[in-house]
């Protein structure tokens, strides 16, 4: 190394004592090592020059030598240059070992910054690489940890709003789903007389709460010492509770919810005895007006604003004053309960039971009230007011008539339009519009548009049944049956748009249950069950298929022992009445199969079904008399049911057909608990 250095430092083409001689071979040689000594020469330029000055130190060490090479004298300059290249040789030797070994290792590491760098002692060139390397890998490692904390922690708090969902959801809603299961009892049973009943929203938590008409006896020796209570009673869906009692002077015939009164945020419902029509805040039960009246025998109906205070009035059928006459239509105010006029009295010439009173709005505009005794008539309500009052505003709607609908008149001096009239009397009159009846008589204005400007549903005779247009008042269709002794149930048992009936008949202890096809009046279906005749009419539920569910009461259905079961009754007697009643669901997708949802040994008087929209589930409401021991009075028992918590829990009824084997059996069972299980209840509309 220190040949090679000392080579180096002398001048090219290497001359021996005397300056003139050249030696091509020395030359040669020197041109070979031409990398060695350009390594060698390198160091000074890094720093390590004899004066110890950074940057320029190796071009005065340069000239300072070709300096001494030309001014000096040969033999005095090349003792010193011997001596001075001596010991600089040997301290070159010491650290050049070392720092070309620095110098290789950041130059693989951080190619350019080693040999490159002016200004920089090599030393200081190191530790500034080390250093600058070190902080560029903590700046990795940092953003690397804040790009994995971005999409870790969002991920983090989805994943954990998810397992939220996933389990404190559905217990949320198997919490709520048994809070919907309660039974209260409410007063005596009354035996099988028909309760008040309503459905509304009267504490504002989006579910329909029930109100009730019930009777209670005081305390008392015997029974002719026991005095009665009358009130009304509106009971919370979710929980069963009490929310508030209104005690009457009488008993409680109708309830109905809805009024809209633009001064009451309040909903309003009306309480209807025999002599009393009150309006109460369905929230608190507070009383708002009362209005006494004399011999009230129907709901009241909703009609347009006739005194123009943005307030529906209202009209009730009542008993006249004058013996000779039959019936009276009252005018009460909406707003605040008084009559309006005098009550209008009419001669019916029908004998039987009361029809309506129903308002219908025809395709004109024109309002005209539907009712009768053992038939159907009409009469404009612009006739009715000007009776009340004896003049009719000039500008006001109700003015308006129908001239297709009074050319059906009998004579031009009668101010009836005759709708149904036969040898058979009227049982029942409905609107032929989906959700009218179970108990759903209510007083808002949308749930009425629809009624009062639809079809008819008549049934005449206890066992003929139609559809009257309202167009031309000409029946649809006319089906004929066994005795129907309830108000045809109204849903989609088709998928053709048009509505289908349930109806139940009974005859010798037999129970059949029909379904009507709506559009022409064939038969749909048909089933029989061993039960006495119960006056409890059936409900229709719109179900997420888009058809509908049908729920009734029956017993066990007769299937092949049919025969023999009326082969061994004496004639004329009727089977006995059966201990145990149940409650069964029919669907179209399953005509063949019924779903046994509860039974019961009590007597099931009136049922509702009350809607939850946000679960997609709906409830069935049931007063029924519940006998008791020692000769006790029964009790009036009200339960509530959730509809798809009693379907998980229903049994399975075949109606008969081909005999399955049990695999088949089995498998086609387990269809069907899949196909109930995925049902959802939606409001009919």
């Amino acid at each position: 190394m220190a040949a090679a250095l000392s080579r180096a430092l002398k001048l090219p083409g290497k001359k021996g004592s005397d300056l003139g001689e050249y030696d091509p071979l020395t030359q040669a040689d020197s041109d070979d090592e031409s990398e060695e000594d350009d390594l060698v020469l390198n160091y000074p330029r890094n720093g390590l020059g004899r004066d110890g000055c950074l940057g320029s130190g190796s071009s005065k060490l340069r000239g300072g030598r070709s300096g001494r090479h030309v001014g000096a004298p040969a033999e005095v300059q090349g003792e010193e240059d011997e001596e001075e290249e001596d010991e600089w040789t040997d301290q070159l030797s010491r650290k050049g070992r070392d720092n070309l070994k620095g110098s290789q290792y950041w130059s693989h590491r951080d190619s350019g910054t080693g040999e490159d760098r002016e200004g920089t002692g090599t030393s200081g060139s190191a530790g500034l690489g080390a250093h600058s390397a070190e902080a560029e890998q903590k700046r990795k490692r940092v953003k690397n940890a804040i790009r994995s904390a971005f999409f870790l922690v969002p991920l983090a708090c989805a994943t954990l709003i998810a397992l939220l969902c996933a389990f404190l959801l559905p217990c949320q809603k198997a919490e709520l789903e048994k809070k919907l299961q309660w039974e209260i009892a409410l007063g005596d049973g009354g035996g099988i007389t028909r309760p008040a009943l309503a459905l509304w929203d009267v504490d504002g938590d989006s579910v329909e709460d029930v109100l009730l008409g019930v009777t209670e006896g005081t305390n008392g020796t015997h029974a002719t010492q026991r005095s009665k209570i009358y009130s009304a009673v509106a009971i919370c869906a979710v929980s069963g509770r009490v929310l508030w009692r209104k005690v009457m002077n009488e008993s409680v015939t109708y309830i109905q919810c809805g009024l809209q009164r633009s001064t009451q945020l309040s909903p309003v419902c009306l309480i209807i005895g025999k002599s009393i029509l009150m309006a109460v805040n369905g929230t608190t039960g507070k009383k708002l007006w009362l209005v006494v009246l004399r011999n009230i025998e129907s709901r009241a109906v909703l009609l347009p604003d006739i005194q123009d205070d943005s307030v529906p009035d209202l009209l009730v059928a009542t008993l006249p004053a004058d013996e000779t006459l039959d019936l009276c239509l009252t005018l009460i105010s909406g707003l605040t309960g008084k009559r309006i006029g005098h009550p209008v009295p009419f001669n019916l010439t029908g004998q039987g039971k009361l029809i309506g009173p129903l308002l219908h709005e025809t395709q004109l505009g024109a309002y005209y009230i539907l009712f009768g005794l053992g038939n159907v008539q009409a009469i404009s309500l612009q006739d009715v007011l000007f009776g009340a009052l004896g003049k009719v505003p000039k500008t006001h709607p109700v003015r308006r008539k129908d001239m297709s609908w009074e050319n059906l008149k009998k004579t031009n001096g009668s101010s009836f339009i005759r709708i149904y009239r036969g040898l058979e009397p009227v049982e029942f009159l409905l609107p032929f519009v989906a959700g009218f009846g179970n108990n759903r008589n209510s007083l808002d204005t949308v749930s009425n548009l629809n009624s009062t400007r639809s079809d008819w549903v008549l049934v005449y005779g206890t066992s003929t049944l139609s559809v009257l247009r309202h167009q031309d008042l000409h029946k649809e269709w006319t089906f004929s049956s066994a005795h129907i002794h309830s108000q045809p149930a109204l849903g989609n048992f088709n998928n053709d748009g048009v509505l289908d009936l349930f109806v139940q008949h009974s005859a010798n202890g037999i129970m059949t249950a029909l379904i009507i096809n709506g559009a022409n009046g064939t038969l749909l279906w048909k089933a029989e069950f061993v039960c006495p005749r119960l006056v409890l009419e059936a409900s229709a539920i719109s179900t997420s298929t888009g058809q509908s569910a049908f729920l009734f009461w029956a017993s066990d259905p007769i299937k092949t022992q049919r025969n023999v079961a009326r082969a061994t009754m004496a004639p004329g007697v009727a089977a006995a009445e059966p201990l145990i009643r149940k409650l069964f669901l029919i669907h179209p997708a399953y005509p063949t199969v019924l779903l046994q949802l509860s039974s019961t040994t009590d007597t099931a008087v009136t049922s509702a079904v009350s809607y939850l929209e946000h679960l997609k589930d709906a409830t069935y409401i049931t007063v029924s008399s519940r006998p008791m021991a020692d000769s006790e009075p029964s009790t009036r028992i009200v339960e509530s049911m959730s509809l798809r918590a009693a379907i998980k829990r229903g049994q399975i009824v075949q109606l008969g057909g081909r005999e399955k084997t049990e695999a088949a059996g089995k498998l086609a069972a387990l269809e069907v608990n899949n196909f109930f299980r995925r049902l959802s209840f939606k409001r009919q509309g």
